[in-house]
């Protein structure tokens, strides 16, 4: 039984979290991300009545070079917040610039951000783009002719026991094992 069906017509919030990756030239990548939070119905804060309104839309947008998958910079907006006390946190993500999204880089991101002003919704956010980065790298780096070729290394490090298929006993870490004979 679909749960949604029997309430389809009585959606109260929806979060859209969009991550798009661009080529910034041919050493570095540029991955965006938007959190934009809808409420989607009238509500009552503090005694007050307000509208269907955004009370979160931010984003996120990072500098990787490609040879090192180092973050170089860190752009944050914040078009729409509940409280002008949050603009205080756009700043929060800066202590990760420099940093290598290499294995345990979320449990290091996380232990940063525990130390500093944080925004729940911006952790989110960023936490939310690191996987895309990889995909982003991915696809730039196949655009080229060469791109098929990637180190064991990478493989060992940042697909092996990523997911089902790329399991160590998997069926693509087999043909990829097969087609290097």
């Amino acid at each position: 039984m679909n749960l949604v069906d029997q309430c389809r017509e009585r959606k109260i919030h929806k979060r859209n979290i969009e991550i798009s990756t661009y080529q910034y030239d041919e050493k570095h990548i540029v991955v965006e991300g938007i959190l934009k939070d809808d409420i989607l119905i009238s509500i009552y804060t503090s005694g007050k009545k307000h509208q269907p309104h955004s009370p979160h839309h931010m984003i996120i947008q990072m500098l990787i070079e490609s040879s090192s998958l180092i973050i170089q910079e860190i752009n944050v907006e914040m078009p729409g917040i509940p409280y002008e006390w949050c603009k205080e946190t756009s700043d929060s993500l800066d202590p990760i610039k420099g940093l290598k999204i290499e294995p345990g880089f979320t449990s290091k991101v996380k232990q940063i951000l525990r130390k500093n002003k944080k925004c729940l919704h911006l952790t989110t956010l960023f936490l939310s783009m690191v996987p895309t980065v990889m995909q982003g790298y991915w696809t730039s780096n196949a655009r080229k002719t060469s791109g098929g070729k990637v180190s064991s290394g990478m493989i060992e490090d940042y697909l092996v026991d990523t997911c089902w298929v790329w399991r160590k006993d998997g069926p693509r870490l087999k043909m990829l094992n097969r087609s290097k004979t």
